[in-house]
């Protein structure tokens, strides 16, 4: 069964302007993330009911996904739920010393459907080593957006 939570928090040191501006262009997710690849903004700008396209990959395994924006508060909060396993992500950001502490998680509040349950048992695993394996890219990712909001700051300054 999947753990109903896992997250992972890394503080920033830029505002909260400059790290919103990296976590809400969900276009470059790719850059950031070990396993979703590509997301592909469907309509307008990105914002409450935004659909996307992901992409995602594990070693030879490729697949697709879909989601929505279903949280999106500017320079606090993003999350968006996967419709294929019921996953919701979500960055959330707080003031942290001369920065901002973001948290990225994955809820799971009435586990996962059943497709998905079977595909991490026989595709990826098992849960135990799929969720150590997403907590890891979590904190990729995180790294990844820390990485370029210092920089979109640094570059401001």
């Amino acid at each position: 069964m999947a753990a109903p939570l896992i997250e992972e928090s890394v503080e920033i040191n830029a505002s909260a302007e400059d790290v919103w501006a990296v976590i809400s262009d969900l276009q470059r997710m790719g850059e950031w993330s070990p396993q979703c690849k590509k997301m592909v903004i469907r309509g307008g700008p990105v914002g409450l009911g935004t659909r996307t396209l992901n992409i995602n990959r594990r070693g030879p395994l490729v697949w697709p996904t879909t989601s929505k924006v279903i949280r999106f508060a500017p320079n606090q909060e993003l999350a968006f739920r996967v419709a294929e396993n019921r996953t919701v992500w979500s960055y959330t950001l707080e003031p942290a010393g001369a920065g901002v502490k973001v948290t990225e998680r994955r809820e799971v509040a009435d586990g996962t459907t059943k497709v998905s349950s079977f595909l991490v048992d026989k595709m990826m695993g098992g849960t135990t080593n799929f969720e150590a394996e997403l907590k890891l890219g979590m904190a990729e990712t995180l790294a990844e957006i820390k990485r370029a909001a210092e920089k979109t700051g640094s570059s401001a300054a």
